[in-house]
């Protein structure tokens, strides 16, 4: 009989069938059962199973709650563990998802996102899914607004960064651009502006107002920061050169924002903000945004407003961080920056008197300004790193390894022989001492001195036992405190006597330290067994024993944060990383790496039973 043929239509409805049972039951199996028992190919039966689910994704939309959704894509998951469904399957769904909820719904199924990044960097989906979840967080943050839902967009963004590596290309700015879109309009026309007229009318009218006759809208301002339009004009005018820090490059451009940041930084420095002021306006900020949710606008520009924004600490915060960043960027060696973006001596010597002068103010500003104002030093210098890591290229942070686990020791290049021994038949051997040399060359062929028969010191057995035997021998009734037989030198008396079949009785040529001497010699034994440099098989059976508490016996063994970090780089696997330290600690101990030292380092971890097992391991092996 012929084999059935693939419908695509009769499978689709199986596997829809067969996803509901699974969602209602919570397990797969339905889904893998019906993979196995429709006929056709797998790239069929994938490509069908794909659809039935994004049809039953697209039947819950209407109806369904987030729980729901996410218990498809969790099923979609499983489908592709399981080999029965397309590895883009998941992103699909996710994206459909998206796409059709409100935004407070997506926030609910970003988290879950995020939650699952160690899957999405898993090989089975990440090299299928990173471009589909990279379109899904565009099209996210095209939708959400930058002002109303900054955390949501902060979010999207530090995902993005976790789930690309660091040296991901489209997410490094390698020409060193700007945003030049980020445009701040303000009011630039003197007689349309609030403050214009205002100043107009009074210079018209030649009046001043009295003490008492003021308005509410005349009330001044918190800080008493007397602002007239052109304070406004200079103040708002700053932010085009943050936008676009190339213009201070210019002669004429840096004459006028020097001068117009010496009269903003000049208002900081003279109208201070109190505790009490910036108490007052935090308690405001958490009692009308419930301490959930912080709301981060685009500059507001109104002249109306300009009193209470240089009376708020974390906008005064904001614009001298902005001086920060324009001062970095100026001074710091940027690749792609132009030959004639250099500064002169007088712009360098500002620079660094107004950094000073706005650490100064931002330690001012309360609460917390000394904290803040640190916090921001370092996060600079880190920032610095990152431009160095830029310039040279962007160079891969994981190290090569070769093929063998073990890493290799660096060799070092052998001296030919005529380096230290000389040339020619008269050469001679420098020992680094004048009597060793001379001791050394007192003849050609050292090998052949020592074979001379005037170097024969060493007395034949029968000459060495000659006197022990004597001794022994009853007839000569000598005394036993008196014979050589009890020096330790005659250990071997007995054996030999008995290699040569005297006819002595035992009991006279025992000396009673037998025990003694086989004591020493399991001590001296045991001694060199763990004297004995640790094997590679040692420490595979250390590693496996080891597992995922490696870390603890690495605190023993004195290892560096680097190494730890490079050990967990290097492999994902607790085994392997226990193999490494042990491997590091070997390559770093060179010759004291041996049996004694592990097992000394392993019970101050709390390993004894390790240990035990290492020492057992020895005596086995011997």
């Amino acid at each position: 009989m012929s084999p059935s043929l693939f419908n695509f239509v009769d499978a689709k409805d199986k596997f829809t069938a067969s996803a509901r049972n699974a969602l209602c039951g919570k397990t797969s199996k339905p889904l893998i059962n019906a993979f196995n028992q429709i006929p056709g190919n797998e790239t069929e039966k994938k490509t069908t199973l794909d659809q039935a689910l994004r049809g039953v994704l697209g039947d819950q939309i209407q109806k369904a709650s987030c729980d729901d959704y996410l218990s498809l894509i969790y099923l979609s998951i499983d489908a592709v563990t399981e080999g029965i469904c397309s590895a883009t399957t998941p992103f699909l769904l996710l994206g459909d998802v998206l796409d059709c909820l409100p935004l407070d719904q997506c926030d609910r199924i970003f988290s879950f996102v995020e939650e699952n990044v160690s899957t999405w960097k898993s090989n089975s989906f990440y090299t299928a899914g990173k471009n589909y979840l990279l379109r899904m967080c565009n099209d996210l943050l095209r939708r959400l607004s930058k002002s109303q839902n900054t955390v949501f967009c902060g979010r999207i963004q530090l995902f993005l960064a976790r789930l690309f590596p660091l040296s991901e290309k489209s997410g490094l700015n390698l020409q060193s651009q700007f945003n030049l879109d980020n445009i701040t309009v303000f009011n630039k026309n003197e007689q349309e502006s609030t403050l214009g007229q205002k100043h107009i009318e009074e210079k018209e009218d030649g009046m001043e107002v009295e003490e008492g006759e003021m308005g509410e809208e005349d009330t001044p301002a918190p800080c008493s920061i007397p602002i007239d339009y052109n304070l406004y004009r200079k103040f708002w005018t700053l932010q085009d050169y943050f936008r676009n820090p190339v213009q201070c490059y210019d002669k004429f451009s840096w004459m006028t924002f020097l001068k117009y940041s010496d009269e903003t930084l000049a208002v900081f420095k003279s109208y201070k903000l109190d505790d009490m002021q910036a108490s007052k306006r935090k308690l405001e900020e958490l009692r009308t945004s419930g301490g959930e949710h912080v709301y981060f606008a685009k500059f507001l520009t109104s002249e109306k407003l300009m009193d209470l924004q240089l009376s708020d600490s974390n906008f005064r915060r904001h614009i001298l961080l902005q001086y920060l960043i324009l001062f970095q960027y100026l001074k710091g060696q940027v690749k792609f920056k132009s030959s004639s973006c250099v500064l002169n001596d007088d712009q360098t010597t500002w620079i660094e008197e107004t950094t000073k002068l706005v650490y100064q103010l931002l330690r001012e500003i309360p609460p917390d300004g000394d904290k803040f104002a640190t916090m921001v030093e370092h996060i600079l210098n880190t920032e610095e790193n990152w431009n160095a890591w830029k310039n040279e290229g962007c160079p891969s942070f994981v190290k090569e390894r070769t093929i063998d686990d073990k890493p290799k020791r660096p060799t070092r290049k052998r001296q030919a022989p005529e380096d230290f021994l000389g040339k020619g038949p008269d050469r001679k051997i420098f020992m680094g001492n004048d009597e060793l040399t001379r001791l050394w060359n007192l003849n050609q062929d050292n090998m052949e001195a020592c074979k001379s028969d005037s170097r024969s010191f060493m007395p034949s057995l029968d000459e060495f036992f000659a006197e022990a035997i004597e001794q022994a021998d009853p007839a000569n009734m000598v005394e036993d405190e008196y014979k050589y037989v009890l020096t330790p030198v005659c250990f071997l008396l007995n054996e030999y006597l008995i290699y040569l079949n005297k006819d002595i009785p035992s009991e006279e040529i025992k000396t009673g330290e037998e025990d003694d001497d086989d004591n020493g010699d399991n001590l001296l034994k045991e001694s060199n067994d763990s004297d004995k440099l640790v094997t590679n098989q040692q420490m595979d059976d250390v590693a496996v024993k080891l597992g995922a508490q490696w870390k603890t016996l690495a605190e023993q063994l004195e290892m560096k944060a680097a190494d730890l970090r490079e050990i967990e780089t290097d492999s994902e696997e607790v085994d392997m990383q226990a193999k490494l330290l042990l491997v590091a600690w070997q390559d770093r101990e060179g010759a004291q790496a041996t049996v004694e030292n592990l097992v000394t380092a392993l019970n101050a971890a709390g390993f004894s039973q390790i240990a035990d097992s290492l020492k057992n391991f020895v005596c086995c092996t011997v």
